[in-house]
């Protein structure tokens, strides 16, 4: 890079990663756009090379690829220090505003005013996640093999509720073995396009490429791995040992387990959270985890960050505390530590070894074969929000092994359905952003408040 930047100090850096922070809105793609952006062709930190290498590392790895991605480059640039930096703050916005919102839904959810505003969003959000199964699509369905998995995907866990973890175990065991048998429907793309244009060479002082200093670099992160395996686990374990019947423990347990298996992004994970945490646990209704994403979509940072509203709701209705709202947040908060350390341990102890996992042909069509299974997932995601979008009452149909969640036809709920037509048009017709839709839904919510009609 012949226009070379001079390195950045970290305290700079760390004003520029508050500044994406704040503009981390629209979920993966419209946060990996913003880094790219301020990063790349803004500060000229990092090159595109460099850029789309880390990002399709963290393709690879469970948990939300965007701030992997920030934590990672983080670490590039200054080390433990700079991907802590990096990884907090990205979280940081969406942490606070969750939990103030989770906070005004708790006390005053019932009120008319706060309860449209959550009706109209519902209805965007419904049209967002149908727009993430079609982004997704096209970029993991390339062929008819990965659109098999898809449909596979979708028939097990919409028709015969087979678990999301264990779709992505099978999705991953098909990929290595489509691999290692060379069958050509496997080849893995890198999953993101890279464009031709404005492409910048990496400086190799910048990053502190070669010699003693990559391998203390990698020494610093193998013990910072260390330690957020051990900040996860450590609390998870005490609370098996010391309530191991507390509604805290479930949390801890679940969304660990969560946080193993989130291939595919936050939407195909939603899939499996609104079945357990919905269906299975009980912890919150089908209505309220809409309001729940619909707090995470209107909000900076991962999108999911609506798992804290989920250990929310959770704690604030099972702990059986004299003080709810104390107990509903350490839930939040937990939830959202169970969910995040795991990342850093991953980018940790994984990001020295980039270069090797990248290269592992048998690895990386597992992982084409698991975003393939997402996209069913994302499809049924979709269909269920849209059933408990729309008809006010859902009933069972069980035979054998199926079982299938129907709506109650004579319950269509007319202002919902009309709302979720428009914001369909808006989204696929008119083509509008995340905060246009969102904002025009809500307003549209209370306007249908005020005339009596929701």
């Amino acid at each position: 890079m012949t226009d070379q930047t001079p390195y950045p100090t970290l305290r700079e850096a760390t004003w520029v990663w508050a500044r994406i922070a704040a503009l981390s809105f629209g979920g993966p793609a419209g946060q990996i756009a913003v880094m790219h952006r301020v990063l790349v062709e803004e500060k000229r930190w990092i090159g595109d090379g460099r850029f789309l290498h880390a990002l399709n590392f963290c393709m690879l790895l469970p948990g939300p690829e965007a701030q992997q991605s920030a934590t990672y480059i983080g670490w590039l640039l200054h080390g433990v220090r700079g991907a802590l930096v990096a990884g907090l703050l990205f979280i940081l916005p969406g942490v606070l505003a969750i939990m103030g919102l989770s906070w005004i839904y708790a006390i005053w959810g019932n009120l008319g005013f706060v309860s449209a505003l959550f009706f109209g969003m519902k209805a965007a959000v419904l049209a967002l996640v149908l727009q993430a199964v079609v982004r997704l699509g096209r970029r993991a369905l390339r062929n008819w093999t990965m659109r098999a998995l898809a449909l596979a995907s979708f028939l097990a866990i919409f028709a015969f509720a087979v678990p999301f973890p264990m779709i992505v175990a099978m999705a991953a065991v098909i990929g290595r073995i489509g691999a290692k048998a060379a069958w050509t429907g496997f080849q893995a793309g890198s999953g993101h396009g890279a464009s031709a244009a404005n492409q910048l060479a990496d400086a190799a002082s910048l990053l502190g490429e070669g010699g003693d200093e990559t391998a203390l670099a990698r020494a610093g992160a193998f013990r910072a791995g260390l330690a957020a395996l051990a900040l996860w686990l450590t609390p998870v374990a005490a609370l098996f040992v010391l309530a191991p019947d507390s509604v805290f423990t479930d949390i801890a347990s679940f969304f660990s387990q969560l946080a193993v298996l989130t291939f595919g992004g936050a939407y195909a994970v939603l899939a499996w959270v609104a079945q357990e945490a919905v269906s299975g646990y009980g912890w919150l209704g089908a209505g309220e985890m809409l309001d729940g994403l619909g707090m995470a979509e209107t909000t900076p940072g991962p999108l999911i960050m609506v798992l804290q509203f989920v250990g929310f709701m959770a704690a604030l209705r099972e702990a059986g505390w004299d003080a709810p709202l104390l107990a509903a947040t350490l839930g939040g908060l937990l939830a959202t530590w169970v969910t995040f350390a795991p990342c850093f341990a991953w980018i940790f102890l994984g990001a020295p070894f980039m270069e090797r996992l990248r290269t592992n042909t048998a690895l990386a069509a597992a992982l084409a074969a698991v975003t393939a299974a997402a996209v069913g997932a994302i499809l049924n995601l979709a269909l269920w929000f849209a059933v408990h979008v729309i008809w006010t009452e859902v009933r069972q149909i069980g035979w054998g092994g199926l079982r299938l969640e129907v709506p109650v036809f004579s319950t269509l709920d007319p202002a919902a359905a009309g709302l979720t037509v428009l914001a369909l048009w808006a989204v696929f017709g008119l083509r509008l952003g995340l905060a246009p839709v969102l904002a025009g839904a809500a307003a549209l919510g209370l306007g249908l408040h005020a005339a009596g009609l929701a």
